[in-house]
């Protein structure tokens, strides 16, 4: 079952039981893949890929919102940001370790023969592809600077 039907069962749930927050998240969501599709040069399905990078847009967004916010003094404001995160973080795979992307990092590295920082943009885009919706982006950069410095 694609993701995109997924998210329609889920929302056809969350009005069911007026969920209002998983609702909002759900919808944005939607709309997301509906914009995705309309893109010009865009295909007329969404591939796995392209879903699981737009859910991982839409949950960072929340979780920067909500950074944001706290950082303001807004917890009212960042609560329904978090929880809205949470309910789309339930279509991307489980994330994995740190432990286990630093294998993945080790792995590339030697695989690339990466000597310096002159070579953290091959690691990154390889390591990058390898963990697409199981690692974010600041995690995997973070941990390649450790290892490549």
């Amino acid at each position: 079952m694609s993701i995109q039907k997924q998210v329609m069962d889920k929302m056809k749930e969350a009005m069911k039981s007026k969920d209002t927050v998983a609702l909002t998240a759900l919808r944005a969501l939607k709309s997301a893949f509906m914009l995705a599709k309309t893109e010009a040069g865009a295909s007329e399905d969404l591939t796995a890929d392209q879903e699981l990078k737009i859910i991982q847009k839409q949950v960072k967004q929340r979780k920067d919102s909500a950074q944001v916010f706290i950082e303001q003094g807004r917890q009212d404001l960042a609560d329904p940001e978090l929880a809205e995160a949470t309910v789309l973080e339930q279509f991307l795979p489980e994330p994995l370790s740190e432990k286990e992307i630093e294998d993945v990092v080790v792995a590339v590295i030697n695989q690339v023969g990466a000597a310096g920082m002159k070579d953290m943009g091959k690691v990154m885009g390889m390591v990058s592809k390898q963990l697409a919706g199981q690692a974010d982006g600041k995690t995997i950069s973070t941990i390649v600077k450790a290892k490549l410095a």
